[in-house]
């Protein structure tokens, strides 16, 4: 049985996806396993591969969700997008680093979906 946190992070993945379908972005890989860690979201984004870390929160009270992504996650988003390049030899691929923060609103209105792209270099 899936916690309330794991169900708040698979519902801010799918929002996420679907923001990034309305951009134009090819989703091939979603919770995609590398090495002992996921990769949320794995896009096409034109010939670019984006790796996308999406943060989500239920509201911002303890700080908005992609305040989340420290350096230390940041170097673990890395190891994860270098293992999946590695493992579907994309060494010439353009790649970029996206973050997607959700947050939910209590009062059932639409998520707000915030999309940084090329939210940071691979450390």
């Amino acid at each position: 049985m899936a916690s309330a946190r794991d169900e708040l992070g698979r519902r801010g993945e799918d929002e996420a996806a679907n923001y990034l379908r309305g951009l134009g972005y090819r989703i091939v890989g979603h919770r995609e396993r590398v090495l002992r860690g996921d990769i949320d979201i794995v896009a096409l984004d034109g010939r670019t591969v984006v790796f996308v870390e999406v943060r989500s929160r239920s509201d911002t009270s303890h700080g908005h969700p992609a305040e989340t992504v420290g350096f230390a996650k940041q170097r673990r988003i890395a190891v994860l997008a270098n293992a999946y390049i590695r493992r579907h030899r994309l060494h010439d691929a353009s790649v970029r680093i996206d973050v997607v923060a959700v947050t939910f609103a209590a009062d059932g209105d639409p998520p707000v979906v915030e999309h940084y792209q090329n939210a940071f270099d691979a450390p």
